[in-house]
């Protein structure tokens, strides 16, 4: 009895900071990872490297890369892989392109700059992608080949598929309200970049107090309140951080000029404007709340997770295996013609090398990001962070003077101690 009133009476272990803050070691570390990268490139590039135009620039070109890493996510974590997405990705731009500057003029005599021309471009890359994914997971599922196997064939395929759609040749330019998902034509400005970050703030202080509440409600263990606070600060200045540097970066005088003259107008003398937030970096956004909804909120979410941390019980419990994976596959396949429609935008063209390596960036992302190649876990902020640094490592050494081929070598590099550093990780505390 004694005994007993004795270890009641313990105090509490003592928490530290972090686990106070509940943040995850490996996110923290890959946060980490990134400002290091940045402030080293900025020290080898005499400050270029953190100024609102490269920032601004450095967004746009993680867009299309990232985006499909949220689906690559769900793919390694069912223990598959897909290799053909970089591939895929120039298809679905070819049919976009000619859907746009061929069959629609064609057809139904729609060219380009008609209201309806880039809406119908865009559901027809989305219904390719998905229905080249679908035959995809389709042969992985039911005919059981192998993920690896079929992927590879699809590099092949789709790569040269894309070649013989355009006859080899580059498409462009495109309409220009399809080119506004690209970055640099498609901005909101100032003023509404600012609304958007308000927004978004608001809504991650939402997020938090639904989280605080939701626990509370099933007995569930609370942050104290001065944590809530430091974290939503931090969440606060990182959401408005990024809007004003992205506002601090403006448009070119002689671009301005250019568009004053374009609408027969005189530019007023002192005139400046706002690039602010990307329209493509708002796609990526939504993108990333919708698959961190599924993955959260969802059976299909929970099916893809279950089956990847142990297909045999999955599949034992009443899950469909088969038809999980075509699914899979098959948002992989959007996901891929919404990146396509990013990319090509950007270029303002389809060209024959659009998404050339991109399977490779796709994958080391999602890796880099926390994936575990060996199923089962895997987070979709994580993949959009692990995007961000690869990025950041190719645009920093661009920027420097190396080599495209040492590029590359550091990249490849960087890959193999990130999976290193993930699998000491999970051995020390104990991760699947």
């Amino acid at each position: 009895m004694a005994h007993s009133e004795i270890d009641s009476a313990a105090p509490a272990p003592r928490r530290s900071l972090l686990q106070t803050l509940e943040i995850d070691l490996r996110l923290l570390g890959m946060i980490g990872a990134f400002i290091l990268v940045c402030l080293v490139f900025n020290v080898l590039t005499d400050g270029r490297f953190l100024t609102p135009r490269n920032i601004f620039n450095l967004t746009i070109q993680t867009v299309s890369v990232a985006i499909m890493a949220t689906g690559m996510v769900f793919i390694i974590v069912t223990r598959h892989i897909d290799l053909s997405v970089g591939a895929l990705l120039a298809t679905c731009s070819a049919v976009m392109a000619m859907t746009q500057t061929e069959i629609l003029p064609y057809l139904l005599g729609l060219g380009l700059g008609h209201p309806l021309t880039p809406w119908i471009a865009i559901a027809v890359g989305v219904i390719c992608g998905a229905l080249i994914g679908a035959f995809h997971g389709w042969l992985i599922g039911y005919l059981t080949i192998p993920a690896f196997i079929v992927t590879l064939g699809g590099l092949l395929v789709w790569r040269n598929a894309a070649w013989y759609i355009t006859s080899g040749k580059t498409i462009g330019p495109l309409d220009d309200t399809f080119q506004k998902f690209g970055g640099i034509n498609g901005t909101l400005g100032a003023s509404a970049s600012w609304v958007v970050g308000l927004l978004a703030l608001a809504g991650a202080l939402f997020g938090l107090w639904a989280a605080r509440r939701n626990k509370i409600r099933h007995d569930f263990p609370v942050k104290p309140i001065w944590a809530e606070v430091v974290l939503a600060g931090v969440i606060g200045a990182a959401i408005l951080g990024f809007v004003a540097v992205l506002n601090a970066y403006e448009v070119p005088a002689r671009r301005l000029q250019r568009l004053f003259e374009m609408r027969g107008e005189v530019m007023p003398e002192g005139f400046t404007q706002s690039y602010g937030l990307p329209i493509s970096v708002l796609v990526l956004i939504a993108i990333a709340i919708v698959m961190t909804l599924i993955a959260r909120r969802t059976r299909f979410g929970r099916y893809v997770f279950a089956t990847g941390g142990n297909p045999d019980a999955a599949e034992l419990s009443g899950i469909n295996t088969r038809w999980l994976t075509v699914k899979i596959f098959a948002l992989m396949g959007v996901l891929c013609a919404i990146s396509a429609v990013v990319a090509s935008a950007r270029l303002t063209n389809h060209s024959n090398d659009i998404g050339t390596l991109d399977e490779l960036r796709v994958i080391a992302a999602a890796v880099i990001g926390g994936t575990a190649l060996a199923g089962g876990m895997g987070t979709i902020h994580g993949a959009i962070l692990g995007a961000l640094i690869m990025q950041s490592l190719q645009s920093g050494m661009a920027m420097v003077g190396v080599d495209a081929p040492l590029q590359n070598i550091v990249v490849g590099a960087v890959l193999v101690l990130a999976v290193l550093i993930d699998i000491i990780y999970r051995r020390r505390t104990g991760a699947a």
